[in-house]
């Protein structure tokens, strides 16, 4: 029986993980966050946004999808408006 036992124990040892590897993996990926947010706040410091700042997706859809920034005069697209016409009367 004991040997079933030992046979369980050094399995489930084997199985595990290192601790050691485990904790230098979660070190690594703090200093990895952590550079990148000394980045992200450096390049927030500066007066002018960097080279496509302003083609990110998530600004392009926020634009897209709230009225009261689309539809301001300098970024309402005035293709818009002929067409609205042309369906409002039709001929």
């Amino acid at each position: 029986m004991g040997f079933i036992m030992e046979f369980a124990e050094n399995l489930i040892l084997k199985l595990m993980e290192d601790p050691k590897k485990r904790d230098q993996r979660a070190r690594e990926r703090l200093y990895a966050v952590k550079d990148r947010c000394e980045r992200s706040k450096e390049m927030w410091s500066y007066p002018l946004r960097p080279y496509g700042f302003w083609t990110f997706e998530r600004h392009n859809s926020q634009l897209a999808w709230d009225p009261q920034i689309s539809q301001v005069p300098g970024r309402r697209d005035p293709y818009d408006d002929l067409l609205q016409q042309s369906f409002n009367n039709p001929k």
